[in-house]
């Protein structure tokens, strides 16, 4: 028990150092923004009514860089060190340079597209690949399907989170919460299949995504002083689904501890959970303006945020109920390893119903004050077709007896 608080202690001081860096550089790339003019326009799909710089993400970048260097000091950490890094930190560079691009000057959809898929391709080039499906634990031998797959993974975990940025601290809250639930999940993985060895590369990985995100929302949760643009969007997306490709890899190289105490299902299960809300609203956004002939990566104000602002809720309040939303069925989730199925099912849908009836609160009031309206009105049209048929009445009375 001793050892596990250790290495824990190991994963939150980097945790915390990333989150320190990320702190200190963020007013700094404010700066940058403001004096460069790289602002955020205000467009009819915003919320914001004013000008905001988007080079956020550049300090979380920074700063997950800097640790993820510094870090390889740390002997505990030294096995992991190899290859798969120099490939992170590459597809991290790209992410910057495109991500900073497109802050600037606005890049055509297709070559964000080709950033992506440029950067997807240098982790799935630097090893870290999709071994096995998840599924019944179908392996996948070929190595061109595993590059594919990889790819195909990280580039819609990456446009998952760039399309829930909307509000707020919306996509860095997620990622603490989601990253948060996958980070306790891989630890406990880890010191599951491998007495010796409790490094791992997925544990690190959101152990600096929770840290840079932890260091930015101070100044981005509402009212923001910076966004993250592309960069830090497009950051959270690349950690995160590089950290669960990890871990279905180390699944597949520890074929014979993989079960042991860890349910079948949880590689696959995870990280949709963590990532529900990014990714449903992605699939909506591209069923949405697929139906409108229009480009998927094409901007719009229908996305899940946006509906709950536009049906009453305030910006702050819209974004802590997806916080929560993502908290129930993250948690949730991840509960599922270590408490009994049945317990945890039940409290999760009980947990889920409740949240339904707080999403749907402020339709299901304005649907019973537009009833006790028309209630009204019909009452007083009721009320005047009585009045008016009393003076037909009086009017015919006076006519009889004259």
């Amino acid at each position: 028990m001793g050892g596990f608080f250790v290495v824990m202690k190991v994963y939150l001081a980097i945790v915390a150092i990333t989150a320190l860096i990320s702190f200190a550089l963020t007013p700094m790339a404010r700066m940058l923004g403001v004096r460069g003019r790289v602002y955020t326009p205000t467009r009819k799909r915003d919320m914001h009514r004013e000008p905001i710089p988007k080079l956020g993400g550049a300090a979380m970048a920074l700063a997950v860089t800097i640790v993820l260097g510094a870090a390889s000091l740390i002997p505990f950490l030294s096995g992991i060190y190899q290859a798969p890094i120099v490939g992170i930190l590459l597809a991290i560079l790209v992410t910057l340079v495109m991500g900073v691009a497109d802050d600037l000057w606005d890049l055509h959809w297709i070559i964000k597209f080709a950033g992506q898929v440029l950067a997807a391709g240098i982790v799935a080039a630097a090893g870290i690949r999709v071994e096995a499906m998840p599924v019944g634990w179908i392996h996948v031998d070929n190595d061109l399907a595993q590059i594919v797959i990889t790819i195909f993974v990280i580039v819609l975990t990456i446009n998952a989170f760039n399309f829930i940025d909307g509000l707020d601290g919306l996509a860095s809250g997620v990622a603490i919460i989601g990253g948060s639930a996958f980070f306790i999940y891989s630890y406990i993985l880890t010191r599951t299949i491998n007495a010796y060895d409790y490094s791992n590369l997925a544990t690190l990985l959101t152990a600096l995504l929770i840290g840079a995100c932890l260091g930015f929302l101070p100044f981005n949760f509402h009212p923001a002083r910076i966004f993250m643009g592309e960069v830090g969007a497009q950051l959270i997306g690349l950690l995160m689904a590089t950290a669960a490709v990890a871990v279905t890899a180390d699944l597949g190289a520890l074929e014979g501890f993989r079960f042991r105490n860890i349910p079948a299902y949880m590689p696959i299960l995870l990280p949709l959970a963590v990532m529900i809300l990014p990714l449903l609203d992605l699939f909506m956004a591209v069923l949405r303006r697929t139906a409108r002939r229009t480009s998927p990566f094409s901007a719009d104000r229908g996305h899940i945020h946006h509906k709950l602002v536009d049906g009453g809720y305030t910006h702050r309040q819209a974004v802590l109920l997806l916080y929560l939303w993502t908290f129930v069925v993250g948690y949730g989730a991840v509960s599922l390893t270590y408490f009994p199925a049945a317990m945890v099912i039940g409290a999760t849908i009980v947990a889920l119903a409740l949240l339904v009836v707080l999403t749907l609160r402020p339709w299901m009031a304005r649907r019973a004050y537009y009833r006790r309206l028309n209630k009204l009105r019909a009452a007083r049209a009721a009320e005047r077709a009585l009045n008016h048929s009393a003076e037909q009445g009086e009017t015919y009375g006076k006519e009889t007896r004259q």
